[in-house]
């Protein structure tokens, strides 16, 4: 019994020590600041197709299939930054063998025991006691394994944990039921994010959902843009009760919780896309409905983009779009782009919020 046992435990320690040892030193030099491509960062399409709109409009990205949005598999999303791709290998290639081998283990041992010390073949029970070796291996054992998963998860919080300087700011605003996105960096502007209704559904001069603006449930009518490569500081708050910014492609998760800032960051992929999140925290009876969307475009088309919703790059004056958004130093401060829920009313005031909606981002 003492040599399986010693056989089964020097063959598992061997396997971890080979599987958690070399890709974790392979990964110890990455830091936030200088992190390259992660084996478990995903590429989409360079050029995503776009939506059509009016001429003049500003039209959206169209998402690329099973990128930035769930998929029919039991598995994580396809991960699109770089810590998000640390944090799947830390998964798929740690977690999981090692549970797996745990989960072996364990059965292995219960089904010996029961074929081997059953009352038929021991009629009378074995009365050893303090059994030393035993004793030491099930309390090293554990003990061992904690280490080895100790040494890439607290590598990944430490990353998460310290950012690189931010390029860009977004203050993501929680309310029921839908988010508002201010940018503090580019005039203070603010766009207010609804999920699009479905065919059918959409009333008066709402947009209905395509497949173009995203999946049922997660598309909406104004998205959260950033420029690509960007390194995005996201302060999360709420007006009403606690909710959670989420977007699993990000690897990025923040309660906005009323009266308090919370921060997370996360750095833009490096080409265009569209990825989607949703709030994470139970809201309210339509806490299904808030999605979030992050669209993701060039810096020459994130600066078109800011000059139509009337606010300023770094060092620019004026605005193209003199009717585009609340509290830009650019408008004057005018009415807010894009619908909210007809019965919600617009934060710190008893009116209720404008019912327009604006165009989104360019593409070529």
């Amino acid at each position: 019994m003492l040599k399986t046992i010693r056989g089964t435990v020097l063959a598992m320690l061997m396997g971890l020590a080979a599987l958690g040892a070399q890709p974790a030193l392979a990964q110890a030099t990455a830091i936030p600041q200088t992190v390259t491509p992660h084996p478990g960062v995903v590429t989409p399409s360079p050029t995503p197709p776009v939506v059509a709109g009016k001429p003049g409009d500003i039209v959206h990205i169209a998402p690329t299939p099973g990128i930035g949005m769930p998929t029919d598999k039991i598995d994580l999303q396809p991960q699109v930054t770089p810590i998000g791709g640390e944090a799947r290998w830390f998964h798929d290639d740690i977690l999981v063998p090692m549970m797996a081998l745990i989960s072996v283990l364990v059965l292995v041992l219960l089904l010996w025991v029961i074929f081997r010390y059953n009352a038929r073949r021991n009629p009378i029970p074995s009365q050893t006691h303090h059994n030393t070796v035993i004793e030491i291996v099930w309390t090293l054992l554990p003990v061992i394994i904690l280490v080895l998963i100790a040494v890439p998860s607290i590598r990944l919080l430490a990353h998460q944990y310290s950012p690189p300087k931010a390029d860009l700011t977004v203050k993501a605003i929680g309310n029921q039921w839908y988010w508002t996105y201010q940018y503090p960096d580019n005039g203070d502007f603010e766009v207010v994010s609804n999920m699009l209704k479905e065919k059918g559904e959409a009333t008066g001069k709402e947009k209905a959902r395509t497949d173009a603006d995203g999946p049922r449930l997660l598309a909406v009518d104004e998205r959260m843009v950033v420029p690509e490569g960007a390194v995005v500081k996201v302060i999360t708050t709420s007006n009403d009760v606690i909710h959670s910014w989420a977007v699993p492609a990000f690897w990025v998760k923040m309660d906005a919780v009323p009266g308090r800032l919370n921060e997370t960051w996360f750095k833009a992929p490096d080409h265009p896309g569209v990825y989607f999140g949703q709030c994470s925290e139970l809201c309210g009876a339509r806490h299904a409905f808030m999605p979030i969307a992050v669209e993701v475009v060039t810096k020459a088309q994130f600066a078109q983009w800011i000059a139509y919703k009337g606010g300023t790059m770094p060092g620019a004056k004026g605005a193209s779009n003199p009717d585009a958004t609340a509290g830009s130093p650019a408008t004057g401060g005018k009415a807010a782009a894009g619908p909210v829920p007809a019965d919600a009313a617009v934060p710190g005031t008893t009116a209720k919020p404008a019912t327009t909606s604006q165009p989104a981002v360019a593409q070529n």
